[in-house]
C-alpha cells in the first residue's frame, strides 16, 4: 500500500518542493518536506522513510554530505534531483551512494516512474534480507544461509554434522532433544539404540564453543532425557 510508503523530499526551492510533494501525495505516498540538509537530518532521526528525493545544492549541509551521512546507517533508495549538470556531478552522487539521478528541469511522469522502480528494488532487497534467518542464543549466532557460527563475532569452525545439530537445537530452543531425535534428524537414519555417535558430536561441539566462551553453557544435558540449548 502506497500510503504506508514514506518519502522525504529535500529541496530548498519552495515551488519545486511543493510540486514534488503534491505529485507524490496524488500518487498515494506519505510525504514529508525538508528545505535544508540540517532539517533533513532531523527528519531522518525522527521518522522512518522508504525513499529520499534529494537536491544537491542545499543550505547548511550539501546533498553530497547528506548522502555520505545517510549511507553510514541506512539502505533506503536515494534519488537525486539536481540542476548540477555534467557527468562528473552524476558520477560523484552515485559514487557516494545515490541510487538514481534526475536532471532539472524534470518531467513529472519520469519522477514517478523512477520512484516506483527504486521502491520495487528496495522492497525485494528488504524481503530477501528479512528472510535471512539468523539464529541467536546469548553471544552465539548461527547463519543458515552463509553456514557461519560465531560467538562475540569470533568464527567457530564446525563439521557439517556439528553444524546440523547446532542449527536444529537453536531453531527449537525450548525443546529437549533425545539422542534418537538428534540422530534421526541429522543422520536421516533410524536410531537403533545406545549409539555413542551423538555423544561424541555433542562433546566436540561443547569443546569448540567453550574454547571461545568458557563462562557460558550453551548446550545443557538434561539427565535421563537428552540435550537442549541454554537455560
Amino acid at each position: 500500500m502506497k500510503e504506508n510508503v514514506s518519502v522525504l523530499v529535500v529541496e530548498d526551492d519552495v515551488d519545486i518542493n511543493n510540486l514534488l510533494c503534491r505529485i507524490l501525495n496524488k500518487e498515494g505516498y506519505s510525504v514529508r518536506a525538508a528545505f535544508s540538509g540540517s532539517e533533513a537530518n532531523m527528519c531522518l532521526e525522527q521518522y522512518d522513510f522508504q525513499l529520499l528525493l534529494l537536491d544537491l545544492m542545499l543550505p547548511a549541509i550539501s546533498g553530497e554530505e547528506l548522502i555520505s551521512q545517510i549511507r553510514k546507517a541506512k539502505t533506503m533508495p536515494i534519488i537525486v534531483i539536481s540542476a548540477k549538470l555534467g557527468q562528473d556531478a552524476k558520477i560523484e552522487a552515485l559514487r557516494l551512494g545515490a541510487d538514481d539521478f534526475i536532471s532539472k528541469p524534470f518531467d513529472v511522469n519520469e519522477v514517478i516512474a523512477r520512484v516506483e522502480a527504486q521502491l520495487r528494488r528496495y522492497m525485494v532487497f528488504s524481503a530477501a534480507k528479512e528472510n535471512q534467518r539468523i539464529l541467536r542464543y546469548k553471544e552465539l549466532t548461527l547463519n543458515p544461509e552463509t553456514v557461519e557460527v560465531r560467538i562475540k563475532d569470533q568464527p567457530i569452525v564446525l563439521t557439517a554434522r556439528e553444524f546440523a545439530i547446532l542449527e536444529l537445537m537453536m531453531s527449537h530452543q525450548s525443546k529437549v532433544f533425545t539422542k534418537a531425535n538428534l540422530f534421526e534428524h541429522v543422520w536421516n537414519e533410524e536410531f537403533l539404540g545406545d549409539d555413542n555417535t551423538v555423544n561424541v558430536h555433542i562433546s566436540n561441539l561443547r569443546s569448540k564453543l567453550s574454547k571461545v566462551d568458557p563462562n557460558t553453557e550453551y548446550i545443557r544435558t538434561i539427565w535421563g532425557i537428552g540435550f537442549k540449548i541454554g537455560d
